[in-house]
C-alpha cells in the first residue's frame, strides 16, 4: 500500500509543475499575498485585485463546510470505483495507473457542494467585491488531479471569454493541499502584460478554420486546434514573461480568487491522493456571458461550442 501521509511542510520540499523542478531563489519563488486584513474594506480589496490580479483569502470558507462539500465528493468517487478501497474514502487515494484530472459529473445534482460555492458567504462576497447582483456559470470545474503532472500554465479568457472579460475565478481546495498534493501558483503581474492582455487573450480554443478543405464537418475535425495552455515548461515561460511564480500551502476554507487575464498553473501532485479542488466563475449579473457554461447542459468545448473562422 502507498504511503498516504502527506509531506512535512517544509522549505526543501522539491517543487515541481510539468515534471520541472521550479528554483526557491526568491527572484524566482514567492508567497501569494495574504488579503484578510483588507476582508472588510471592499476598496482596499479592489485595489489589491487591480494591483495583483487576484486576492488570497486563507481560512475565507467554513472548514465544516468544505469538509462537507469534499465528503460529498469522496463518496460519489469510491461509489464509481475511482478511490483504491484499500483505504477510506474520504483520503482519496487513487488507484494504481489512473490519470484522472476532471470529474465535473461530480459536481451535478450535488447541493452540498452548490451550496458551498452558490451561496451564502461566496456570493455577498463577489456581490461586494464586483458592486452589484451576481451570477455564476452553471457549470463547475471539479479537479479531481491524479497523482503526476499538474495544470499547464494558461489564462482563462481563452477558455471562457464569449461574455464579459469582468469575470472571476474562485479556486476552493476542498481539503488541505500541501506541496506534496500540489495547489495552485499564479505568475506575478501577468495579468498586466501587453502580450497577455492583446494578444493572448484575445484568442478563443473553440475557433477552428472553416475554410479547410471547404468542407464544414472535415473543417470541424481537422481544422485549427490549440489547448489554450502558454507553454509546456512553466520555468522557461517565467524567465520569458518575467514576474515570480506565487504559491501557498492551502488548507481547507482557504479561497483564492483571481482575474480571467492571470497566467496560473499548478505544482505535480507528488502524493498518492487526488487532489481535489473546484473551479467555479463569477459575474455581475447584467454583463454579457458566455453562452458555453450555461444552462442545464452547458455545451462547454464539445461541438456545440465551436466557431468557424477563416484562416
Amino acid at each position: 500500500m502507498p504511503d498516504v501521509k502527506s509531506q512535512p511542510r517544509s522549505t526543501e520540499t522539491p517543487l515541481t509543475a510539468q515534471g520541472m523542478q521550479l528554483s526557491r531563489s526568491p527572484a524566482h519563488l514567492g508567497e501569494l499575498r495574504r488579503s484578510t486584513d483588507a476582508l472588510d474594506d471592499t476598496g482596499e480589496l479592489r485595489r489589491r485585485m487591480a494591483a495583483d490580479g487576484y486576492l488570497f483569502l486563507p481560512g475565507f470558507l467554513d472548514r465544516p463546510a468544505v469538509r462537507a462539500a469534499r465528503a460529498s465528493v469522496t463518496d460519489r468517487l469510491a461509489a464509481e470505483g475511482f478511490s483504491d478501497p484499500s483505504y477510506p474514502a474520504e483520503l482519496a487515494v487513487a488507484p494504481p495507473g489512473c490519470d484522472l484530472t476532471l470529474k465535473p459529473d461530480v459536481a451535478h445534482d450535488n447541493p452540498v457542494l452548490h451550496g458551498l460555492l452558490y451561496e451564502g458567504r461566496m456570493v455577498e462576497f463577489y456581490e461586494r467585491l464586483l458592486g452589484g447582483p451576481v451570477r455564476h456559470f452553471d457549470y463547475t470545474w471539479m479537479r479531481v488531479v491524479a497523482p503526476g503532472h499538474g495544470t499547464k500554465p494558461h489564462g482563462d479568457a481563452v477558455f471562457m471569454g464569449r461574455g464579459t472579460h469582468d469575470l472571476y475565478t474562485a479556486w476552493v481546495p476542498l481539503g488541505d493541499a500541501g506541496f506534496d498534493l500540489g495547489g495552485l501558483m499564479v505568475l506575478e503581474g501577468s495579468h498586466r502584460l501587453p502580450q497577455i492582455r492583446d494578444d493572448y487573450v484575445r484568442r478563443d480554443v473553440d475557433t477552428y478554420c472553416s475554410n479547410v478543405d471547404g468542407d464544414e464537418d472535415y473543417a470541424l475535425e481537422h481544422g485549427w486546434r490549440w489547448n489554450g495552455s502558454l507553454s509546456d515548461d512553466p520555468v522557461r515561460l517565467r524567465e520569458q514573461l518575467g514576474g515570480r511564480w506565487l504559491t501557498a500551502e492551502f488548507e481547507a476554507g482557504d479561497l483564492l480568487t483571481f482575474s480571467i487575464y492571470l497566467v496560473h498553473a499548478s505544482l505535480d501532485n507528488r502524493s498518492a491522493r487526488f487532489r481535489l479542488s473546484s473551479d467555479s466563475r463569477y459575474q455581475l449579473a447584467a454583463a454579457p456571458v458566455d453562452e458555453r457554461w450555461i444552462g442545464e447542459a452547458p455545451v462547454g468545448h464539445g461541438p456545440g461550442g465551436k466557431r468557424g473562422l477563416i484562416c
